[in-house]
């Protein structure tokens, strides 16, 4: 157990993803989903929202085999960086110190391999650039507003939690069955329903990282873009309603496959007794609320996970079962229904 306090997270930052083709990736992030371009240069580009300020939430960078390559939390402030760094090493993990500008746009940074086998980084300054939310003259129908989660697959959930937990994030919704086995998980830091989602799987793997509209119209307007370009394809899921969060939801797959949610509309989580929900696992309107089955690519695909030194992560397979084996049935979708005794979610008290 570590004596040395946590650093102070405020939030989800930003993501780094190893992609195959930067001109495909640039036509479907900025052409399609209209993130505005910070910076752009042959082996990277630097993407933000309208609504950010901070130099980038996401960055595209070239490289042989597309995967994440860092997830990044804002911390406080600059000493909660140094913080970060004496935490993990009182934990045993590697600790790399990076210097200002180490990635564009960003100071000093830390970043750990996590326990999870994540690659994960600290920072506070970061470079401020235009905020553009009211910059109608440039906002398409579809406009992204701000970067609002990431979603991991890790083998034992309830470890995963607890770490976090550690961290000081706390629990708003998960998904169980009767015998107390935890399937998925949703943890915050800002008071929303999630900044980081841990999803039970052969892992570390990245799920997916989730932008956030201001409205449902803004997603219809991304699937009807797809649809004039003739790249439907590009939708995997959706659109459609959660269950757990409430949010609207749209899932896409960029040109490498890595999965993108576009999401709206979930709920305030910021006081203190913030009941927890907890889904039955047999429960149809927990990943849609309409009750449509889930696509099992959603379950069974995830990007690839690069170490310190950008090589692929090994696997740990799950032992205890995972969503898909309990839901999928023998059409090869998601859509389960427990007929023997009430399903449905119920809500818990904040732990």
């Amino acid at each position: 157990m570590n004596t040395t306090p946590p650093p102070d997270i405020i939030r989800s930052a930003y993501a780094e993803l190893i992609v195959s083709d930067l001109a495909a990736s640039r036509a479907f992030y900025v052409g399609v989903l209209g993130l505005v371009v910070t910076f752009e240069d042959d082996d990277a580009i630097y993407l933000r929202a309208f609504e950010e300020y901070l130099h980038h939430s996401l960055v595209l960078r070239r490289g042989p085999v597309p995967a994440l390559a860092a997830l990044a939390y804002r911390v406080r402030s600059a000493a909660d960086v140094e913080t970060a760094a004496d935490y993990y090493e009182e934990l045993g993990v590697r600790v790399e110190r990076r210097a200002p500008g180490a990635t564009r746009g960003i100071g000093a940074a830390v970043r750990v391999a996590d326990p999870l086998g994540f690659p994960i980084e600290f920072f506070y300054d970061a470079e401020h650039v235009e905020r553009m939310t009211r910059r109608y003259d440039v906002q398409g129908a579809g406009a992204i507003s701000r970067l609002d989660h990431f979603n991991i697959v890790t083998p034992d959930v309830p470890a995963a939690r607890d770490y976090y937990a550690r961290l000081g994030f706390r629990v708003s919704e998960d998904i169980q069955d009767d015998d107390g086995v935890v399937y998925a998980a949703w943890m915050f830091r800002k008071a929303t329903v999630h900044d980081i989602a841990l999803t039970g799987g052969a892992g570390p793997r990245l799920h997916h990282i989730a932008f956030a509209t201001h409205e449902r119209s803004q997603i219809l307007h991304i699937c009807d873009h797809l649809g004039t370009l003739r790249e439907s394809d590009r939708i995997e899921r959706g659109p459609g309603r959660h269950g757990v969060s409430n949010a609207f939801y749209l899932y896409l797959l960029d040109p490498d496959g890595h999965r993108i949610e576009i999401y709206t509309h979930d709920y305030y989580t910021g006081d203190p007794d913030n009941p927890v929900v907890t889904w039955d696992v047999h429960d149809n309107q927990r990943r849609d609320w309409w009750g449509n089955p889930v696509v099992p690519s959603w379950y069974a695909n995830a990007s690839t996970v690069l170490d310190l030194d950008a090589h692929p992560m090994a696997l740990t397979e799950r032992t205890e079962a995972a969503e898909s084996d309990v839901t999928i049935g023998a059409d090869g979708f998601s859509y389960t229904r427990r007929d023997d005794a009430e399903t449905g979610f119920k809500l818990g008290t904040q732990v």
